[in-house]
């Protein structure tokens, strides 16, 4: 009987044992509080160092779990002026195999059922898994003052033609963008030859999920990502497509639950995974850190789902999916991101026509956030990667690139270019990246894209020609005679190709002598007299983006010698000798720029077959008559 006793004891121990074995972290707390108040906030004031609570994040599927965190003490001003940084360490539950990881951003933190902050920061190369932890206070205070609209520039921005037809590469995070400086200043990744690496507490990196994307764009763009704080994790589902909002409910986006922003959706998706910190009616705040530094946005907030958090040596990072878009991230700033659900994110419909060299046909459809910095690094991304998925990466290739930019305000910007050689993708690539970020660096407010809409067409011939000589007919000609002159160049193969050209002096052309150039578009462009000018709407930008010289045309200029001036935008020739000399005072050095030549006339020549490089040059006189 004793020993039949003792056995029911030692089961109902070793019972015991397993039932407190899956108990939460803390045993006041076996779910995550839903309906969180401000008055459930413990003021920063009453945090005490040694003080014990428990943090909630989702480790696997879309329920949070529990893990424990004791308080370690405060750094005051850590965060920025007035923002303090709680300090503690974290252990139990799913923590103790994870540490910090990537996508933990914004995990709550309670102590006695009271909301004390979220889980933000980390120690990078940390041995110990120690956080830093944005206040709730602080975390809610930025925000106070709600939406606003983005404002135009008080400063009309100046362009040149040679910034709308700039043709060097904008990789990734153009890093002259105020955009990209504010980014800067705050980069999550551990800077290179930081003197403190693993010394300093950093933002906790953000997991970015990739589709559709191939290995090598991944590659080309990750360093940029990283120095944004963003973690590339490809392979994953960043969306599962581009349907409409999911009402919400009483349990969407509580607090402790995965949350991803959406960059693109669709064909292409990626998406940034955080944690929710807290839900207040249809307001939601979560990471404890900025996203992007974005300030005002209007990004796709959706539900998602953790696949698995992968431990690493160097940065554990969970893998997560997308799930129903339920709002909107509207604020990206120093605390935190926060959200509105039920508010419809703006996004741009994107819409690409492949056709490869083996003449497969394949159209693609996603959507990419509106955004002033986002949209042109988005397209960059995009097109690059809908370029080089389809086609060879080594040898020749010749890519044309045509469609428009759909702006609801005024004319489309219209593309229409050819690249040929090892950069044709990149350069193609640049075609549409360039007049999206003049665009949206204008910053005029009624700035509004409706739509992106491209054909690609590739092959693996190269169609590269290099311009050799000009000859004309004739060396004297009269006001109204035609010329004729021929073009010669020769191709990568050493086939020499000519083409005639016929040009009509206009009659108002002065006696003396004009050079006549024929050149590729961007050539003729790059060295024309350096005139800025200011659109005083978007429409003037649009009208004058649309003039760009085409990069495979050739274009035929006349110019003759004058004694004029540039003021501006505004060309002066034939200026008296007497206005030249006011303008050259001490007192109005820099104002102008001296002319040398003046376009008499100019003509695009026909699209030939190959695109051709190069300027040449020749004189001719012009007279009253040829004896």
């Amino acid at each position: 009987m004793v020993i039949k006793k003792l056995n029911i004891v030692v089961a109902f121990f070793l019972l015991s044992l397993s039932v407190f074995g899956q108990m939460p972290a803390n045993k006041s707390e076996e779910k995550a509080p839903r309906n969180v108040t401000r008055n459930d906030f413990l003021p920063l004031s009453k945090v005490k160092s040694g003080m014990k609570g428990t943090a909630w994040t989702v480790f696997s599927g879309t329920e949070s779990t529990p893990f424990n965190v004791e308080i370690l003490g405060l750094v005051p001003n850590s965060i920025g002026p007035r923002q303090d940084m709680l300090v503690g360490r974290i252990s139990g539950g799913g923590a103790d195999r994870t540490a910090v990881f990537a996508g933990m951003s914004g995990s709550p933190v309670y102590i006695d059922g009271k909301l004390v902050g979220a889980i933000a920061f980390a120690f990078p190369f940390a041995k110990e898994a120690i956080c830093g932890i944005t206040p709730i206070e602080q975390m809610v205070s930025i925000f106070e003052n709600g939406d606003s609209e983005r404002l135009a520039t008080a400063t009309p921005k100046k362009y040149t033609m040679r910034d709308l037809a700039n043709a060097d590469a904008i990789s990734g995070f153009d890093r002259e963008s105020a955009a990209a400086q504010k980014i800067g200043r705050f980069s999550h990744s551990v800077p290179e030859g930081e003197a403190l690496i693993g010394q300093s507490f950093m933002p906790i990196a953000t997991p970015i999920s990739m589709s559709g994307f191939s290995k090598a764009t991944i590659a080309e763009f990750t360093p940029d990502l990283l120095r944004a704080g963003l973690m590339p994790v490809a392979g994953m589902s960043g969306s599962r497509g581009t349907t409409g909002m999911k009402p919400y409910g009483d349990d969407t986006l509580i607090g402790g639950d995965s949350v991803s922003v959406e960059l693109t959706r669709g064909d292409f998706s990626m998406a940034a995974a955080g944690t929710v910190t807290l839900r207040e009616g249809d307001r939601v705040y979560a990471f404890g850190h900025p996203f992007l530094s974005l300030g005002n946005s209007a990004l796709p907030m959706s539900e998602s789902s953790v696949v698995v958090v992968i431990p690493n040596l160097n940065n554990s990072f969970k893998m997560a999916v997308s799930e129903s878009v339920v709002g909107a991230m509207t604020q990206d700033r120093a605390t935190g991101v926060y959200g509105k659900l039920g508010t419809a994110p703006r996004m741009i419909p994107v819409k690409l026509n492949i056709v490869t060299s083996r003449n497969k046909r394949e159209t693609l459809n996603f959507e990419i956030a509106n955004d002033e910095f986002l949209t042109p690094i988005l397209i960059n991304m995009t097109v690059f990667n809908a370029i080089t998925a389809n086609e060879k990466d080594l040898g020749d290739l010749t890519v044309a690139i045509a469609g428009t930019i759909g702006l609801k305000n005024t004319e489309p910007v219209r593309i229409n270019a050819r690249f040929a050689g090892g950069a044709s993708a990149r350069l193609a690539t640049n075609s549409v990246v360039i007049p999206a970020f003049n665009l949206v660096n204008s910053r005029f407010a009624d700035l509004d894209f409706e739509s992106i809409d491209l054909t690609i067409n590739s092959s693996v011939e190269s169609k590269l020609a290099e311009l050799q000589r000009i000859t004309v007919d004739r060396a004297r000609a009269k006001p109204g005679d035609t010329v004729e002159l021929m073009a010669f160049y020769r191709t990568d193969t050493g086939k020499v190709v000519s083409q005639k050209i016929p040009f009509t002096i206009p009659r108002d052309t002065p006696f003396g002598k004009i050079t006549l150039s024929v050149g590729d578009g961007t050539t003729i462009q790059s060295t024309g007299v350096e005139q800025q000018f200011e659109p005083r709407t978007l429409a003037e930008l649009v009208s004058t983006i649309n003039k760009v010289k085409k990069n495979d045309a050739l274009y035929l200029q006349a110019k003759r010698v004058t004694t004029g001036a540039v003021i501006g935008s505004n060309e002066l020739p034939n200026l008296p000798p007497s206005v030249l000399a006011t303008l050259n005072t001490s007192r109005s050095s820099g104002i102008y720029k001296p002319t040398v030549e003046s376009i008499v006339a100019e003509m695009e020549l026909p699209v030939s077959e190959y695109i051709v490089a190069g300027k040449q040059d020749l004189e001719i006189e012009i007279v009253s008559s040829i004896d």
